[in-house]
């Protein structure tokens, strides 16, 4: 008759050591924990934490109120620090607008770039802190001083998102060009996201004890997922295409020389375009108060020459309004070092101006490269090695006229009958107007493109899957080297690439849910076997609590 109580008290002794085991497991998870709020909340001690009860909403009024204004900074400083660094491409031009606004050198870009990615990992840690206390059942609390913070993001992304716009039209041009070949890889960085996402709001649906929450967490996050998985139907990428239908490689022009290796607009830049390959050459021509023509870009001598140096109270007159024999008592190489553009040495380069132009340009002409010279440049006749490409459109019927070798382009897009009526046989634009219907619109009519000025590998890529003729660059040194398209691929291997994350995403998606729901339906059937007090609506965390207080004896 003893023998039966013993085994009885022994039965429940034992199930007791599973269960406080289990709650001792759920405490070893504690440090980690404590990181994760430490971190978030500044709460090192456990009992200034609090779990989230099931059914019950993961924070106080206050902190669900905040929370959504963390994921807005969240989504602000990742479109900021994406549509910044897609413009890198134009990081040359931005710095120079302020300098001359400013008139000091600085790289503002590569300044703004910096904080922009610093923002951005600051409140992803937070979001990612965020996300982790949620899965771990815990109350979210953020300290004050990175709820400052989070308005500084927020702010600071929001205000930069608004000065672009303002300030920097195009730039919205150039993101919309980027999504042409990035948007696949785009595609799956969200849904990893999405399956990143699906930990915490599988725990909190499941726990939800009303069927109206359970449809409030599940049915946005399903709709979004649903969204990214049928948005490639509506993606197009020119650099998705059928093997053997991309173009030729585009002419590599290089923009006023090779600038990033040496100064713009002087023979060492042009001798270091045609070293890397360099398909042509573009530069400025303007002429001197005496007749002498040189090659000078801007309107004034303060940006390329040491002329506050030498000419301290002329640095705002305009550079045709000097003589050549003053203009040679520049030098147009030494602000490349001073200012250290890029890395790398140029010497000590010195203006190339010349005082006889068709000596000067026939040494450039007198090679294998095209020169590509703007409008009111002149040119040897009968050259055999060059192509003149006259850009003006108020004198073209009279040039024309005296120099019909001239090849004729237009700086916009027109109407074919246009183009042909004026004998125009390219068209140079601004990379932000690319269009691959266009080009090959005009390919039809035997006008071919230009695009200017093209500096960046991926925006490059874009070109050559377009079908552009030829582009402007700063970096001749760099494209030349590109043997594809960066992101070329064939519709099948996009079709492929597209299915399998959509697939393997909806199983590990899936696979979280069941592993949450078995959890809970395992944790919640070993409360009520292991408490038979505990009647089938009993509380769960009434039962952990009385166990977690009972004697330490009964282990």
């Amino acid at each position: 008759m003893e023998a039966r109580p013993t085994t009885l008290k022994r039965l429940k002794l034992g199930k007791l050591k599973v269960v406080r085991r289990s709650l001792l497991q759920r405490y070893e998870q504690q440090p980690f924990i404590s990181c994760l709020a430490g971190f978030y909340s500044c709460r090192w001690k456990r009992y200034q934490r609090e779990r989230t009860e099931p059914g019950k909403c993961c924070c106080n009024m206050r902190e669900c109120m905040f929370f959504p204004l963390l994921v807005a900074a969240f989504c602000f400083s990742l479109v900021f620090l994406y549509t910044w660094g897609e413009g890198k491409n134009d990081y040359n031009s931005f710095d120079w607008y302020n300098y001359g606004n400013l008139g000091f050198w600085f790289l503002w870009s590569l300044v703004i770039l910096i904080v922009a990615a610093v923002l951005f990992a600051y409140i992803s840690l937070l979001l990612v802190l965020a996300m982790c206390l949620l899965a771990e059942g815990q109350q979210l609390y953020l300290h004050w001083s990175h709820k400052i913070g989070t308005f500084l993001v927020l702010g600071f992304s929001i205000a930069s998102l608004f000065a672009l716009s303002i300030l920097w039209r195009d730039h919205r041009k150039t993101v919309r060009l980027s999504f042409q070949v990035t948007a696949p890889y785009l595609h799956i960085g969200a849904i990893a996201i999405m399956v990143l996402l699906a930990w915490p709001v599988a725990l909190h649906a499941i726990r939800a004890d009303k069927k109206v929450t359970q449809v409030i967490i599940v049915g946005p996050y399903l709709a979004i997922l649903l969204f990214l998985f049928l948005i490639p139907l509506g993606m197009y990428s020119p650099c998705i295409r059928e093997m053997g239908t991309l173009g030729p490689k585009p002419a590599l022009i290089g923009h006023r020389g090779a600038p990033m290796l040496a100064p713009e607009n002087t023979e060492m830049s042009f001798l270091k375009t045609i070293e890397h390959g360099g398909d042509g050459l573009e530069t400025d021509v303007a002429i001197s108060y005496d007749g002498v023509p040189f090659l000078m870009h801007d309107d004034t001598l303060r940006r390329t020459t040491n002329i506050e140096e030498v000419y301290p109270n002329d640095t705002g007159k305009a550079a045709s309004f000097f003589s050549w024999d003053a203009l040679q008592k520049l030098n147009a190489g030494t602000w490349f070092l001073k200012r250290n553009i890029l890395t790398g040495t140029c010497g000590s380069a010195k203006s190339w101006m010349s005082s006889s132009k068709s000596r000067r340009l026939n040494a450039i002409w007198s090679g294998k490269k095209a020169v590509y010279i703007p409008a009111d440049a002149l040119a040897p006749k009968q050259h055999p090695s060059i192509k003149v490409l006259w850009l003006h459109n108020s004198v073209r019927s009279f040039v024309q006229s005296v120099a019909p070798g001239f090849q004729h382009t237009m700086g916009r897009k027109a109407p074919i009958e246009d183009l042909l009526k004026h004998n125009i046989v390219k068209l140079n634009l601004v990379y932000t107007e690319m269009s691959s219907e266009d080009i090959r619109k005009y390919a039809e009519a035997n006008i071919t493109t230009n695009f200017y000025v093209v500096n960046e590998p991926w925006l490059y890529s874009l070109a050559w899957c377009s079908g552009a003729h030829s582009v402007t660059t700063n970096a001749v040194h760099l494209l030349k080297n590109l043997s594809q398209p960066l992101f070329l691929m064939t519709p099948q291997q996009y079709n492929i690439m597209w299915i399998l994350t959509d697939l393997t995403s909806a199983f590990l998606i899936s696979l979280i849910f069941a592993l949450h729901w078995c959890r809970e339906k395992n944790l919640s059937s070993c409360a009520q076997d292991n408490n038979p007090m505990i009647e089938s609506g009993g509380s769960y965390n009434k039962f952990k609590t009385e166990l977690s207080n009972m004697p330490a004896v009964l282990a």
